[in-house]
């Protein structure tokens, strides 16, 4: 019976050694849970945001040559001449008149300026507008001061007229051409007495272009 108790305790001990063979031996860890595997998909990435492409500007259409040509010679047939201004006494200068007719919408322009002996300034300018007419130009314009009563002109499809100080604005529409004539003087009433003489030369050349 005694051999028999020593086989048995011997084989538990045999039993025990190879149980652990393959672990460190180290009881304070031993025996704890082994470390949690999370089986949490990794966040997906991102996505990256693609460049937006900017609107191409849209192609405007080239003017036609020929209407380029007409308005042209209509801005050049309806612009005052020297000899238009000759009786004013005025020669030719370089004075601009600032004001009504500097805020104009841009077009197919060309302008003439002349000074008096005094120093005034008689300025004129046409315009020809290849997107509106001449009377949407005018009824639309905001000129600062008040406004000069003028007599009716045959032929014309807007006139207007403010004075300012002694600066005297007229502008006057036909198809889509505007004539604009200012006038600086030592004294507003010399300036819209200019303005007034000189308004029948400016609708007489402006009706006669087609």
């Amino acid at each position: 019976m005694r051999h028999r108790q020593v086989l048995a305790v011997a084989a538990v001990a045999f039993v025990g050694l190879a149980g652990c063979g393959n672990r460190p031996n180290n009881l304070e860890t031993y025996y704890d849970d082994p470390a949690p595997v999370s089986d949490t998909p990794s966040a997906a990435a991102a996505p990256v945001p693609r460049p937006q492409t900017a609107p191409s500007a849209p192609v405007k259409p080239r003017p036609d040559p020929r209407a380029v040509a007409v308005a042209v010679a209509a801005v050049a047939g309806a612009l005052l001449s020297d000899e238009d201004v000759a009786e004013e006494g005025v020669h030719p200068g370089a004075g601009k008149v600032l004001g009504c007719l500097t805020g104009l919408a841009a077009g197919e322009r060309r302008s003439a300026s002349w000074m008096y002996p005094s120093g005034s300034v008689l300025d004129h300018q046409v315009t020809a507008y290849p997107d509106r007419s001449g009377a949407d130009v005018v009824s639309g314009a905001e000129c600062a001061g008040t406004a000069l009563s003028l007599p009716a002109q045959e032929g014309v499809t807007g006139l207007r007229a403010w004075c300012e100080g002694s600066t005297c604005t007229v502008l006057v529409a036909k198809g889509n051409l505007v004539s604009a004539l200012s006038v600086a003087a030592s004294t507003p009433t010399r300036a819209a007495d200019a303005a007034k003489r000189l308004l029948p030369k400016l609708v007489a050349k402006l009706v006669t272009q087609p």
